[in-house]
C-alpha cells in the first residue's frame, strides 16, 4: 500500500469513527427523549435546547469524576477491560459499508470479521465482572459469559443462509445481491433470529440480565465509575450502531433504497442511515415496553428457539437453492 492509500484510509478512519462517536452521544439523548415521551415525561431539557448539550454535559461530568478502584480489584485487568469494549465495538466499523464503494476494508470475510469482534467485545465485560472482586460485578460477567455463548451460535447461523443466497461473506457483495430485493423478504426467519439475537448480544432489555439493576445493582460495571464508566456506555451504543448496520446490510438492502422516481435523488447514505435510526428507534422502544426476562427464559430461548429456527432455516434455504 503506498502513501496516498495510507493517507485515504486514515482519513476513512477519522471520519466513521469520529461519526459514529457523535451517533453514540446523540444516542443516548434519543433514548432518554423517547422513552421520557412515551412515559409521559419531556426527557433532558435543562441543557440547551430541549437538552442538546445533555451528551456534552455527560461527558464532561464523567471527565472530571473521581475514577475510584476498589481496594482488592486485580488492577491491571480492571484498568484494561472497558477499553477492549470500545476497542471491539470500533473496530467492528471497518468493515461495514456505509454507501456504495465507501468502506474502510472490503474484506471477503466480513461476516465473520464481525462476528469475532462482537465475540472480543464480550471478554471486556467478563473481565470487568472478574477484576472488580465483587459478587454482584462477577454474576454479571458469568451470565454474560453464558449469554455470549448462547446467542452467537444462533447469530452466527441465521447469517448462513444471507451468504447462501449472496454466494459471498463480503458486506458490499451481499448489499449488492439484494438490488433487486432485499434479503427480509426471503430470510424473514433468519432476519428474526438475527435481530433477537443481536439484542441479547449487546445486553439491551429485555435481555439485558448481565447488568440487571433489580438483582445485580449494575451488573459487570457496579464497581466502575467516571471515565471508565463512560466507556461501557460508549462501548454499549457503538456495539448498537454497528449490529444495526450489520441488519440493514444483511436484510434490509443497506444503502439500496425504493425505485420509485420521487426517492431516485436520495443520497444512499441517507438511505442507510435512516434504516439504521429506525432500528436504534426500535432498541428504544423495546427498553420502554417490555419486561426484562428471567435468566433461565432467556437461555431456554436461545437454545430451544433460535438455534432450532436458524438451523431449519439453513435446511430450507439449501433445498430451495437446489431446487
Amino acid at each position: 500500500m503506498d502513501i496516498p492509500d495510507i493517507a485515504i484510509t486514515l482519513l476513512k478512519v477519522v471520519i466513521t469513527v469520529n461519526v459514529v462517536l457523535l451517533h453514540v452521544a446523540y444516542a443516548v439523548w434519543c433514548e432518554r427523549k423517547v422513552i421520557g415521551h412515551m412515559q409521559a415525561r419531556l426527557g433532558p431539557m435543562v441543557v440547551g435546547p430541549h437538552g442538546l448539550l445533555q451528551p456534552i454535559a455527560d461527558f464532561v461530568k464523567l471527565f472530571f469524576k473521581e475514577d475510584v478502584i476498589p481496594t482488592n480489584a486485580d488492577k491491571p485487568v480492571f484498568f484494561i477491560a472497558p477499553v477492549i469494549g470500545v476497542i471491539a465495538a470500533l473496530s467492528s466499523l471497518a468493515v461495514i459499508p456505509l454507501w456504495e464503494n465507501f468502506s474502510i476494508a472490503n474484506l471477503n470475510i466480513g461476516i465473520l470479521y464481525i462476528l469475532a469482534l462482537s465475540s472480543v467485545g464480550a471478554y471486556g465485560i467478563i473481565l470487568a465482572g472478574w477484576a472488580s472482586n465483587s459478587k454482584y460485578a462477577f454474576l454479571g460477567g458469568l451470565r454474560s459469559s453464558a449469554q455470549v455463548i448462547s446467542y452467537e451460535i444462533a447469530m452466527g447461523l441465521s447469517l448462513v443462509g444471507v451468504m447462501m443466497l449472496a454466494g459471498s461473506a463480503n458486506l458490499s457483495d451481499i448489499v449488492n445481491a439484494q438490488a433487486k430485493y432485499p434479503f427480509i423478504l426471503v430470510q424473514p426467519i433468519a432476519f428474526f433470529v438475527f435481530l433477537m439475537s443481536v439484542i441479547a448480544e449487546t445486553n439491551r432489555p429485555p435481555f439485558d440480565l448481565p447488568e440487571a439493576e433489580a438483582e445485580l445493582v449494575a451488573g459487570y460495571f457496579s464497581e466502575y465509575s467516571g471515565m471508565r464508566f463512560g466507556l461501557f456506555f460508549m462501548a454499549e451504543y457503538a456495539a448498537m450502531f454497528v449490529m444495526s448496520a450489520m441488519v440493514v446490510v444483511c436484510f434490509l438492502g443497506g444503502w439500496n433504497g425504493p425505485e420509485f422516481w420521487i426517492f431516485s435523488h436520495v443520497p444512499k447514505i441517507v438511505w442507510f442511515l435512516l434504516k439504521v435510526y429506525g432500528l436504534m428507534f426500535l432498541y428504544f422502544w423495546l427498553r420502554a415496553t417490555l419486561p426484562r426476562y428471567r435468566y433461565d427464559q432467556l437461555m431456554g430461548i436461545g437454545w430451544k428457539i433460535f438455534i432450532p429456527l436458524a438451523l431449519a432455516n439453513i435446511v430450507i434455504t439449501g433445498i430451495i437453492k437446489l431446487l
